[in-house]
């Protein structure tokens, strides 16, 4: 996620020979490549690059999705969530027709080549800012599953208050650092991405665990008759409820943001004309998993969603094991959480390092540079999820400053810059129904969730 280099590349359909980083790799600064080996690699199959791409879209975003059916309604939201795959993949496919014929290999490179240095230098903060925000809501979504949140003044019992009962060492503050010191630092401190490798195809093997938990227990409840028919359209009582529906974009955007992977995946394809088949069956397969967890998770508790669903999951389902399969669907999940974290973290250590040090010799080889950035780092993104009271409120103001510019501004502006002369009078009227969207909606969404924010916590502290 770091800007990379705007050199032409070579445009040849088979990548046989090409090496996973070089010289023209769009994630890692140039300086480092002359000075890190890498095995020769023979290119990414189509199966592959699909599940980096899913892997890349499906997040947290996931847990507040059903918070946006109570907002919305089933038929709303769920036509909201298909919307916005499709609009994802056109701002996509912006990126990569506009990247062939500027001839760049990165999303830094591709704003270098239309809006300039302090194009990329932006693009580049974006980055910051919204993987700060996706971390401190993995962060948070860890602590309500392990010490419990009161949402709403009801407390809602944690995973490890409910095995042991409660006591000052499972309360959410040590919790999170022995998380923190325990898993995230020794993860954090990899200096290669590939060393994760193995951690990642884990936690996508315990994401589909939690998947198949909801929709198992759901699917019970349905049959047995013992759940109400959620709710199909918006309750829209009054101009406050009515703005209260915009609320919602900035979570539906947060869920679809990948743009910043995807010139990494086409770059290691073995075929770059599949770019295209690749970016559509990993936004179907997700919209699909985004649908039914919306849909289930909504089925099962209706109304009372809370903004993160996982703590939901601290009371009698009604069905048999149903204190097992709780935890099973809680400690599923924030394993895959905690597992997922250092791979977010690592291009924006980079990022940071790139901001900060432009001209310094490659992060990797200053251990000194290297630990003060990730302890500054992890100690920011601990502090903000012991302050920001839900992941609805890290995903409003993540979603609707950082996340629209990656997913919708950024890929619009270059279309209507149009350096190449490509753009068709399709594609800009596209680029501005995109930006007058992203704009009006995300402001309103501040707006409204700054006011119900401030209105019920004016003296808001630590969480408890």
């Amino acid at each position: 996620m770091t800007i990379g280099d705007i050199t032409p590349k070579k445009e040849r359909k088979s990548r046989r020979s090409k090496h996973v980083v070089d010289e023209k790799a769009p994630l890692l600064p140039k300086r480092q490549d002359e000075d890190v080996g890498y095995d020769e690699f023979n290119g990414a199959s189509f199966t592959g690059a699909v599940f980096n791409l899913s892997t890349t879209i499906v997040g947290a975003g996931i847990m507040a999705l059903p918070a946006t059916m109570k907002v919305l309604g089933l038929i709303l939201g769920i036509a909201m969530i298909i919307f916005m795959a499709f609009l994802t993949d056109a701002s996509i496919e912006f990126l990569l027709r506009f990247s062939r014929a500027g001839k760049t290999t990165s999303y830094g490179g591709l704003m270098g080549d239309a809006l300039g240095k302090y194009g990329r230098i932006f693009l580049q903060i974006c980055v910051l800012v919204n993987n700060i925000g996706v971390l401190i809501v993995y962060m948070i979504i860890i602590g309500d599953v392990l010490s419990g949140t009161s949402s709403s003044g009801v407390h809602h019992a944690g995973v490890l208050e409910g095995w042991f009962g409660e006591h000052w060492w499972n309360g959410r503050t040590f919790v999170l650092i022995v998380t923190t010191l325990g898993i995230f630092a020794p993860l954090a401190c990899f200096k290669r991405i590939d060393s994760l490798r193995f951690t990642s195809a884990l936690s996508v093997a315990l994401a589909v665990v939690f998947l198949v938990i909801t929709v198992g227990i759901a699917i019970v409840k349905l049959i047995s008759g013992t759940v109400l028919m959620p709710r199909l359209l918006p309750d829209v009582t009054d101009l406050t409820s009515f703005w209260k529906l915009f609320t919602v974009v900035p979570v539906l955007v947060t869920a679809y943001i990948c743009h910043y992977n995807v010139h990494s995946i086409d770059n290691e394809l073995e075929d770059s004309s599949q770019i295209r088949p690749v970016v559509r069956t990993a936004l179907a397969l997700c919209s699909t998993v985004y649908i039914m967890t919306s849909f289930f998770g909504f089925l099962l508790f209706g109304d009372a969603t809370l903004d993160d669903v996982l703590a939901n999951f601290d009371t009698d389902l009604g069905i048999p094991y149903s204190s097992l399969l709780n935890d099973a669907v809680r400690v599923s999940y924030a394993a895959h959480l905690m597992l997922v974290f250092p791979i977010v973290f690592f291009p924006l250590r980079l990022n940071m390092d790139g901001l900060l040090f432009p001209s310094a010799r490659p992060l990797s080889l200053s251990n000194t540079r290297f630990a003060f950035i990730t302890a500054g780092l992890i100690t920011a993104i601990f502090l903000g999820a012991n302050y920001i009271p839900s992941i609805w409120d890290a995903f409003q103001f993540t979603g609707a400053t950082a996340a629209v510019c990656l997913g919708f501004i950024f890929p619009a502006a270059i279309a209507l810059r149009d350096r190449h002369f490509i753009a068709t009078k399709k594609d800009k009227i596209l680029a501005i129904f995109m930006i007058v969207l992203a704009v009006f909606s995300n402001l309103v969404a501040i707006y409204s969730d700054a006011y119900a924010l401030f209105k019920k916590n004016p003296g808001a502290g630590p969480r408890a």
